[in-house]
């Protein structure tokens, strides 16, 4: 897995490399422009609203949805990646902190409508997953929903075979969702949409069946 330094030197180009794995529909990123497509939609539909993304690296999503008038809070351990998003949005909060760790202290008495999270939350383990879902419960309004994007798959099988087409390009560092697991790991009210053969959306939401 890539470090801060890491992401620091891949934040240039961070852009084209996401788009050309996605118009070639392999493996990582196929279906990428779906999936921010998904989540945009869903947050623009229901108005403006003030959101927390989480792992926002350049801030591709939410620099549309900034220009919709909607407030971003942005969260990167990679302060590369947040000065590239800072330029795209400059009256947006920002902060720099590893999300692994949870979430920065002035944030946890916050409440935002919806939380994002696209291509990031692969990078943390099964159980740290659920930890930082619990989390995050907490800082969402009363209707509001955790929005995660990213290569998830729905079934073992379906991962299974998205690792036997991908061959040498998979990356088996990283630890991918899968919906069946996550709510049997969590009993959580999860919806998820699939996007491509290896993406999709799953939208959390809060309330009595939730998390």
């Amino acid at each position: 897995m890539l470090d801060n330094k890491g992401f620091d030197l891949w934040a240039d180009g961070y852009d084209k490399s996401v788009q050309l794995s996605d118009e070639s529909n392999t493996y990582p990123f196929a279906g990428y422009k779906q999936v921010l497509n998904t989540i945009y939609h869903r947050i623009r539909e229901n108005g403006k609203k003030k959101i927390l993304d989480i792992g926002l690296g350049t801030g591709t999503l939410t620099t549309e949805l900034y220009k919709d008038g909607i407030a971003v809070t942005g969260i990167d351990f990679s302060p590369k990646m947040i000065q590239i998003a800072q330029e795209k949005m400059p009256n947006a909060r920002f902060y720099e902190f590893d999300f692994t760790k949870g979430l920065p202290d002035e944030l946890l008495t916050e409440k935002f409508d919806y939380v994002i999270c696209t291509y990031a939350i692969h990078h943390i383990d099964r159980q740290h997953k659920i930890n930082l879902l619990s989390l995050l419960k907490g800082v969402l309004n009363a209707n509001g929903e955790i929005l995660i994007g990213d290569v998830i798959f729905q079934s073992q099988a379906d991962m299974d075979s998205c690792i036997a087409s991908s061959g040498d390009e998979w990356d088996d560092e990283e630890v991918y969702i899968v919906v069946d697991e996550l709510m049997n790991d969590c009993d959580m009210d999860v919806q998820f949409i699939k996007c491509s053969y290896c993406s999709g959306v799953c939208i959390i939401r809060r309330g009595a069946e939730a998390i």
